[in-house]
C-alpha cells in the first residue's frame, strides 16, 4: 500500500515514520541490487522512454514544436504497452528511467507508469517544460514515487524563455512546482539547451529565482538520425566550432557559481569533440543506456540511424559495446563517463571468474577509471538526492 503524506494531515507523524522505514529498507535493497548489477552487467542501466511525441510547446530549437510537428503523426504509449515495457526494462537491469516526449505530461498514463516503475525499484524522473504542472500534479507524481523532475529553461529572463516556449506564464508554474517540491523534500533540476538564447552570466540568478539549485546543460543538436525530433537546424543551436568551444568553456566557469551536473571532464571531452581531437571516454549507449520510443522500438541512442529491436525482443543478446564517440548527446556521453568504472569492475570480475588474471588487472588499470571516479565524486551530491 502506498502511504500518502502530502494530502492527509491525520496521523502524519506515524505515516512519515512508516515511510522512512520503508525508504530505509528500499535503500538497502537498492544497494544490494546495484552491486549485483555492477558485477553482472556493468552497473544499473538507464533508459529515456518517450511516452508520446506530441508537445504543447513551440520551441525554436526542436522539431517536436506544436506548430511544426504534424498532428496526424502524434502517438501515445497506451497503458498496457507501457507497463509491459517497464517490466522488460527492469528485467534487463534498467534502474533509472526518464520519462520524456514530446511533453510527457500530456500522456494520461504518466502517473501509472511512474508508480509501476517505482514499485519495481526503478528511479524515475520526468523531463517537462512545466506548462501543465500544477501543485496537485506535483503531489501526484511525488506520491507515485517520482525521484525528481527535470524542467526546461531556455534563457535567463522570463520574457525570452516564455517567448521561445510559446508558453505564457510558465515561469510562475515552474516557481510553484519548485516550491511544492521543496516543501516535500524533493528537488528538480533545470535543463538548459546550449542555444544562442542563453546568457551564461545571468543564468544562475534567474535559476535561483525560479527555485532551482542545480542545472544540466543539453549539448546543442542540429541533426539526429533516429525518429527523435529534439533538434533543429533553424539557427538557435547552430554554432561555429569556436563559438561552441567557448560555450562549453562558459559552462565550466559557471560551475564556480552554481551546481552544474555535467561533469567537468565530460565538458572537456566535448571541447575535444568540437576540435575533432581524440576522444578519451567511449559511449555506453546500447550497452547500459538506451532510448525507447512511442512505438516501443528500442534504440541505442537518439543519434543512431536504426532501432536495436522491439522492446518485446530486448535481451542481453541485443547489447552493443563498440566504443562509439560519434555524437555529443549529454545524457549518454556524461553518463557513460561516470559509468566507466562500473563496466571496468564488471570486466575485471568476469575475467577473474575465468582465471584470466592478466585481463583482470588490465580492466582495473584502464586510464579512464580514475577519471570516471573523479566525475562520480564531482556529481555525487546531486546523484545522492535520488
Amino acid at each position: 500500500m502506498k502511504i500518502n503524506t502530502h494530502t492527509a494531515p491525520d496521523n502524519s507523524s506515524i505515516k512519515i515514520t512508516a515511510k522512512s522505514k520503508n525508504r530505509d529498507i528500499s535503500t538497502t535493497m537498492g544497494i544490494i541490487d546495484t552491486l549485483q548489477l555492477v558485477f553482472q552487467a556493468g552497473g544499473p542501466g538507464f533508459c529515456q522512454f518517450a511516452i508520446n511525441n506530441a508537445c504543447n510547446a513551440n520551441c525554436g530549437f526542436c522539431n517536436f514544436a506544436r506548430d511544426t510537428f504534424p498532428k496526424e503523426q502524434s502517438k501515445f504509449v497506451d497503458l498496457n504497452e507501457g507497463l509491459d515495457a517497464i517490466n522488460i526494462l527492469f528485467r534487463e537491469g534498467i534502474r533509472y528511467l526518464v520519462f520524456t516526449g514530446g511533453e510527457p505530461t500530456l500522456n494520461p498514463n504518466l502517473i501509472t507508469f511512474v508508480a509501476h516503475a517505482a514499485e519495481l525499484g526503478i528511479k524515475c524522473m520526468v523531463v517537462t517544460n512545466g506548462g501543465l504542472l500544477t501543485a496537485s500534479k506535483v503531489y501526484e507524481l511525488a506520491d507515485a514515487g517520482l525521484s525528481s523532475l527535470i524542467i526546461s529553461v531556455d534563457a535567463a529572463t522570463p520574457e525570452i524563455h516564455e517567448h521561445n516556449r510559446g508558453l505564457p506564464g510558465v515561469c510562475n508554474k515552474i516557481k510553484e512546482a519548485n516550491q511544492v517540491l521543496k516543501n516535500i523534500g524533493m528537488y528538480s533540476t533545470a535543463s538548459v539547451t546550449m542555444s544562442h538564447l542563453v546568457d551564461y552570466d545571468a543564468l544562475p540568478d534567474f535559476l535561483t529565482s525560479l527555485g532551482f539549485e542545480s542545472v544540466v546543460f543539453s549539448y546543442p543538436l542540429t541533426n539526429l538520425d533516429s525518429n527523435f525530433m529534439g533538434y533543429s537546424d533553424a539557427g538557435l543551436v547552430t554554432h561555429t566550432d569556436e563559438s561552441l568551444w567557448q560555450a562549453y568553456e562558459k559552462v565550466k566557469q559557471l560551475k564556480k557559481r552554481f551546481r552544474v551536473v555535467n561533469p567537468t571532464l565530460s565538458l572537456e571531452e566535448m571541447q575535444r569533440f568540437v576540435k575533432n581531437e581524440e576522444q578519451r571516454y567511449p559511449c555506453l549507449a546500447g550497452y547500459r543506456f538506451f532510448f525507447l520510443d512511442w512505438d516501443l522500438n528500442l534504440w541505442r541512442c537518439h543519434f543512431w540511424y536504426e532501432p536495436m529491436c522491439s522492446i518485446y525482443e530486448f535481451d542481453s543478446s541485443k547489447l552493443v559495446r563498440d566504443g562509439c564517440t560519434k555524437c555529443m548527446i549529454n545524457c549518454y556521453r556524461d553518463s557513460s563517463l561516470m559509468q566507466q568504472i562500473a563496466v571496468s569492475m564488471q570486466d575485471a570480475y568476469q575475467s577473474m571468474r575465468k582465471g584470466k588474471f592478466f585481463d583482470t588487472t588490465k580492466a582495473l588499470t584502464r586510464k579512464g577509471n580514475i577519471d570516471s571516479l573523479r566525475a562520480v565524486m564531482e556529481e555525487l551530491p546531486w546523484i545522492m538526492r535520488f
